[in-house]
């Protein structure tokens, strides 16, 4: 078998006591959680905007973002909640390239998973320290959940984890909202099979132990485009799009909380990421045109740094994205305050 054992390493439950959540961090996530939990249930009629880097790649730069974040969110509270985007594990098309902070913690240097894994929680605890933020992460590795658990309170399940049985399975043991994107094939029935089976109770296996979730309410979708046999890009942002997804849900009739999120990015942009602010334009639009979209569309997921655009490893421009590019910061401010105007 080719396998080589490298070191055992520790579990959530010892790192977590190695490096614990202060208590009044604690309390910050429960108050932040519930707010964001009352716009998926239609209880807060507030926008959500997740927004950050692509891959959250050097500690100082992604805190330095968040900072910046934090001073915008005290001006557009009375509309939206931001969740700082601190993705630590980035899933690869070819299984090569950069696969985050938790294999990386330098991105210059070997792997190492140990060292990653106390870099990754270092990294959300200190956002969450100085700017009061909850943050969110993408869920590749559904055993690794309750390393950052206590942190986050939003989890994003990918295009190409959707249809895994155990992203679905320990997705229905989460307490915060857990985004499903539909997969790459753009099967909407896939996205929305995924929601249901998280919103329901489990018994499984999980990280040796015989587990019974209770079921995620707060499970939704997120549209993040799709891409056709040839290769092309097919965006579902549009408001035909919203409509069709809605009337899914409707039809299901077993689905709680329907719900939606947009990516600005991905298929939906087919990677230019300066139409991420065209993008989330028109989908404010949406919402203004059908009350029903409104109701619907919860918010946004937009991919932002410091600076525009991206870089290879190794360059060493100072916040900016080393996988997908992302919209620079003072485009990203403009258009945040610009979502905050267009919301009704």
């Amino acid at each position: 078998m080719g396998l080589e054992f490298i070191n055992k390493l520790p579990t959530p439950a010892e790192i977590r006591e190695q490096y614990p959540l202060p208590l009044e961090l604690a309390q910050i996530k429960k108050i932040r959680d519930a707010e964001i939990a009352k716009v998926f249930t239609g209880e807060s009629d507030k926008f959500i905007l997740i927004i950050g880097p692509c891959s959250a790649d050097n500690e100082d730069s992604v805190c330095d973002y968040a900072n910046r974040l934090a001073k915008v969110q005290e001006k557009v509270a009375d509309k939206i909640i931001i969740i700082p985007r601190v993705y630590t594990n980035k899933p690869r098309t070819t299984g090569e390239g950069y696969k985050g902070m938790l294999h990386q913690p330098d991105p210059e240097k070997k792997p190492n998973m140990l060292e990653g894994i106390i870099a990754i929680r270092h990294m959300h605890m200190r956002v969450l320290k100085e700017t009061g933020l909850t943050t969110a992460d993408e869920m590749l590795y559904p055993e690794n959940l309750r390393y950052l658990s206590d942190m986050m309170s939003y989890i994003a399940v990918g295009a190409r984890s959707v249809e895994n049985q155990y992203h679905r399975l320990v997705s229905s043991v989460c307490d915060v909202p857990v985004g499903m994107k539909n997969p790459t094939s753009g099967d909407l029935s896939v996205m929305l099979n995924s929601v249901y089976a998280a919103q329901h109770s489990h018994d499984f296996i999980f990280r040796g132990w015989e587990v019974k979730s209770d079921g995620n309410p707060l499970t939704h979708t997120i549209l993040r485009g799709a891409v056709n046999k040839h290769g092309q890009c097919l965006p579902n942002y549009h408001f035909e799009d919203l409509e069709l997804l809605l009337k899914l849900y409707n039809e299901r009739g077993n689905l709680k909380n329907p719900a939606c999120i947009v990516d600005t990015n991905h298929s939906n942009s087919n990677k230019k990421y300066m139409e991420q602010i065209r993008i989330a334009k028109e989908v404010l639009h949406s919402r203004r045109h059908a009350s029903e979209v409104r109701d619907f569309v919860k918010g946004l997921m937009i991919e932002s740094y410091i600076e525009p655009g991206a870089q290879k490893i190794g360059e060493g421009c100072y916040g900016k994205s080393i996988t997908d590019p992302c919209l620079g910061w003072e485009d990203s401010e403009r258009l945040i305050y610009e979502i905050a105007d267009g919301l009704v």
